[in-house]
């Protein structure tokens, strides 16, 4: 019994040690650059975005509201209440929906990690979040001209953490605060991918998530809820499902309800829907999910 357990040790060993050394750079480097956006580039960001209150733009708007809603580095939590203090100030609903739902998909962190999966998932990733951003935003103008769809009351704009004077121990504590935030699911992720890669026999990788499509992307899309914890852990597992034939359209479903479902964005985004809201938003979610995921299976399929 020990030897079976030794042996399998040395196996997961193998296989962890082969994962982390393939990522560990790609984390860290998503990291440095994170903490770099948010101590030096994220006022300007929200500035940005900001001014853009008083501008004609009309639904031209969203554009630009989902390319900074990307390069925010905040989480969700740290966004709604900044979307609050633009809100208090006039800004419109569906450049709001667009940047919120462009900055709970993606950020620059999470650009870099993604950037270990090749360029193609990359890209997959970037333009998917990017349109669903776009999605959101039309949405509520086509549906929600005439009535309010967000409730901010009881938010307000919370301090930053970055306010050392030193501009270096600034962005040091950052980087800390973001390796403590992200480092027990990198490490988690690298374990599951591990034992998926050992335990879970390839065929049935594929089967899941390459053999039928359709189906490959249903099912990415329905795991992506219950499985998705920090965008830094899925990679691993991503990276593993991937070379295991998971499509590229799986993936994009995955990219997109994983974040979006995450429990802890769920909760803000609970509180400034209400409940019927809340549903039509899960309901967009899944459903821009699947057809992300089968347009980019037709796509790569032609």
């Amino acid at each position: 019994m020990l030897k079976i357990l030794h042996r399998e040790f040395i196996y997961l060993r193998y296989y962890f040690e082969l994962q982390f050394k393939q990522i560990f750079w790609y984390w860290l480097l998503g990291i440095a650059i994170g903490s770099f956006v948010s101590v030096f580039a994220k006022d300007g960001i929200y500035n940005l975005f900001r001014g853009m209150r008083d501008k004609k733009w009309g639904l031209l708007g969203i554009i630009p509201s989902c390319l900074l809603g990307i390069a925010s580095p905040l989480c969700m939590y740290g966004t709604i209440p900044i979307a609050a203090s633009f809100a208090k100030q006039g800004m419109r609903e569906d450049w709001l929906a667009a940047f919120m739902m462009s900055s709970i998909l993606l950020n620059p962190q999470l650009i870099i990690y993604s950037a270990s999966l090749g360029p193609a998932v990359l890209a997959i990733r970037i333009v998917s979040c990017f349109l669903c951003g776009v999605a959101a935003g039309l949405l509520l103008w086509f549906f929600c001209r005439d009535r309010s769809f967000f409730d901010f009351s009881g938010f307000e704009e919370r301090a930053s953490h970055d306010t050392h004077p030193n501009l270096l121990v600034r962005y040091l504590l950052n980087v800390w605060r973001n390796l403590k935030a992200t480092g027990l699911y990198f490490l988690f992720g690298i374990l599951l991918s591990a034992m998926f890669q050992r335990y879970v026999p390839q065929d049935l990788m594929t089967k899941i998530f390459a053999g039928n499509k359709a189906w490959g992307v249903l099912m990415a899309a329905t795991i992506g809820v219950p499985l998705y914890a920090c965008g830094g852990g899925t990679i691993p597992l991503l990276r593993q499902w991937l070379w295991d034939g998971m499509s590229y359209g799986s993936a994009a479903a995955f990219m997109l309800t994983g974040p979006a479902t995450k429990i802890t964005n769920l909760g803000a985004v609970k509180i400034i829907l209400g409940l019927r809201n809340f549903i039509l938003y899960l309901a967009f979610t899944v459903v821009f999910a699947l057809i992300a995921g089968l347009v980019v299976n037709l796509i790569f399929s032609l």
